[in-house]
């Protein structure tokens, strides 16, 4: 817990338009990963912001127009369930983060991603930072954003199949969520080629 009380960082290049890039949902055993590009202004404050997972959901729900609000610019993208079979998770997130990219209304000169793996985006100059979210300001944006749209997603499909409790576990392989799959079967949003019993 001693991280939050570090002040994360707003730049980590001297480039002007620098996008900070996560994504939410690398472990869960249905629904979409999603990614969010961030670009945040130099002089962008926000109380409380820190990696989405060391926050409670009302924090992080809190938070997210607050980045939505100020953010010069910021975009989100998914790639679903079908398509993490296809071309398996880690190809998957970075397709999410490129996606969201894509997305954005200006275009970044730099590009921090969260976590040790990227491919390259163009001509943009790009680094990966481990543990990034709890190290730069827009990757940390980016991590809220990324999680509270993925959440937002799956609290509607939980409306279409309850039994899995997605409400609350968000497709998280939790014991009663593989209960629920053992039960009833998997639904057309879960990931065949995951463990999911």
């Amino acid at each position: 817990m001693q991280r939050n009380k570090i002040p994360l960082l707003s730049r980590f290049s001297t480039s002007e338009l620098e996008c900070g890039c996560d994504e939410a949902g690398r472990g869960c055993l249905a629904g979409p990963v999603v990614a969010a590009a961030v670009i945040l202004p130099d002089d962008f404050a926000c109380t409380g912001l820190n990696d989405s997972k060391q926050l409670t959901e009302k924090a992080r729900e809190r938070l997210r127009p607050v980045i939505e609000r100020e953010a010069v610019a910021w975009a989100v993208a998914m790639v679903d369930n079908r398509e993490i079979d296809e071309i398996n998770i880690l190809n998957a997130s970075i397709l999410a983060m490129h996606r969201a990219l894509d997305l954005l209304s200006i275009r970044p000169q730099f590009i921090i991603v969260d976590g040790n793996k990227f491919k390259p985006y163009g001509t943009i100059p790009h680094q990966t930072i481990v543990k990034g979210d709890s190290k730069y300001l827009s990757i940390a944006a980016a991590s809220v954003l990324a999680k509270t749209h993925r959440d937002e997603l799956m609290r509607t499909l939980h409306a279409e199949f309850p039994h899995y409790n997605w409400l609350q576990n968000k497709a998280y392989p939790t014991p009663k969520h593989r209960a629920a799959i053992r039960q009833f079967g998997t639904t057309p949003y879960h990931r065949i080629t995951y463990r999911l019993i």
